[in-house]
């Protein structure tokens, strides 16, 4: 799936869903290293942990962040 995130500084969130498990998380743009790293942290997780977990992070002064939006994103994907 492809999602476009609202609010932050990254431009396209690309991932997988497999027997309910995260899978092939990329981004365009943002903060190379740091989504690089939730990537990885998040590859083969349970969709509704990783939600959990990274749901509702924010990044400074705004209301949302890349994980946040990550979090929505597979919402969207699961009809959460």
């Amino acid at each position: 799936m492809q999602y476009r995130p609202k609010g932050v500084c990254s431009q396209s969130i690309d991932f997988d869903i497999e027997d309910n498990k995260v899978k092939n998380v990329s981004f365009v743009g943002g903060c190379n290293g740091n989504l690089q790293g939730i990537s990885r942290l998040i590859e083969g997780m349970d969709v509704n942990e990783a939600i959990s977990r990274i749901e509702g992070i924010r990044c400074g002064f705004k209301s949302t962040s890349c994980p946040d939006q990550l979090a929505k994103a597979l919402k969207e994907a699961t009809g959460k």
